[in-house]
């Protein structure tokens, strides 16, 4: 009994260091060099000097039909199995990163995300999700990490929404006139 109770001020002080230094840290806007707002032209660059990723330049860009977004999907090396670099008006707005599940696993990404952002927000056997300020940060399974910023995601989804009521509208004022 003496040691349980010498035992648990030690454990509660470890776990109040843990959730100390995942408030500390900051939000997950970066992966090496490339961050979250980037240009097209510097996530390129980057991806050309960076060792991890295979990136052979323009045959790994492409544009997303009928919107404004630009993608850059590439191989990766190590690690990195496949990279895709989404754009939005010509500024990175989401990074997935799949990775090598030969070479890492599911509980030793979750734990060291946990142990640098504290627990995630939100928790499912398909993924683990991290809520930030301005970003959405998660884990999924198989072994995906992906990084959103939110307020150009958040602003999309409006975007879509909106279409869809306008597209409701008009399909009810072309049943109208029957």
């Amino acid at each position: 009994m003496k040691m349980l109770m010498r035992a648990c001020p030690a454990a509660l002080m470890l776990c109040a260091a843990v959730l100390l230094q995942a408030q500390n840290a900051p939000e997950p806007t970066r992966f090496r060099d490339l961050v979250l707002g980037m240009s097209l032209e510097d996530v390129k660059t980057r991806l050309k000097s960076d060792s991890l990723f295979s990136y052979r330049g323009e045959p790994d860009v492409s544009l997303v039909p009928q919107t404004e977004q630009t993608l850059i999907e590439c191989g990766g090396t190590s690690f990195i199995k496949r990279a895709y670099f989404q754009f939005q008006q010509g500024k990175l707005f989401i990074m997935i990163l799949v990775l090598d599940t030969s070479r890492l696993d599911y509980y030793g990404m979750f734990t060291g995300l946990s142990k640098k952002y504290g627990p995630p927000t939100s928790l499912n056997p398909s993924e683990s999700v991290w809520l930030f300020d301005s970003v959405r940060f998660s884990l999924e399974r198989p072994l995906t990490v992906k990084y959103v910023e939110r307020k150009t995601f958040d602003a999309l989804l409006k975007e879509g929404a909106a279409q869809t009521d306008l597209e409701q509208v008009s399909r009810e004022k072309f049943i109208e006139q029957f």
